[in-house]
């Protein structure tokens, strides 16, 4: 298995207060997509980090060593519309209750 954190950065510093209509729809299917990967064990655990320097997302996955971070990443409703992109970063292993 590998692990990573994985870090959503919006497209701006502002961006959860600030989203449109439209971005609050992709937010919704962004989130719709996180708790089906949470569902299937893929991912861990997720959700928004208030920073007081600009929100962003951070979700922890566990995948199989065959498996490319990236190929779940790209495939987020947020990201496919072009808002936003993922930081991924390997961890050297996942301790996780449950």
């Amino acid at each position: 298995m590998k692990y990573y954190l994985c870090k959503y950065i919006p497209p701006r510093s502002d961006f959860l207060p600030t989203m449109s209509t439209q971005e609050k729809g992709w937010m919704a299917e962004h989130g719709a997509f996180l708790d089906d990967l949470l569902e299937q064990g893929t991912i861990v655990a997720h959700g928004p980090v208030m920073d007081p320097n600009g929100g962003y997302g951070v979700s922890l996955y566990r995948i199989a060593d065959d498996q490319d971070i990236e190929a779940f990443t790209s495939r987020d409703p947020i990201v496919r519309h072009g808002a936003g992109h993922y930081e991924h970063h390997p961890m050297l292993h996942l301790k996780a209750r449950g």
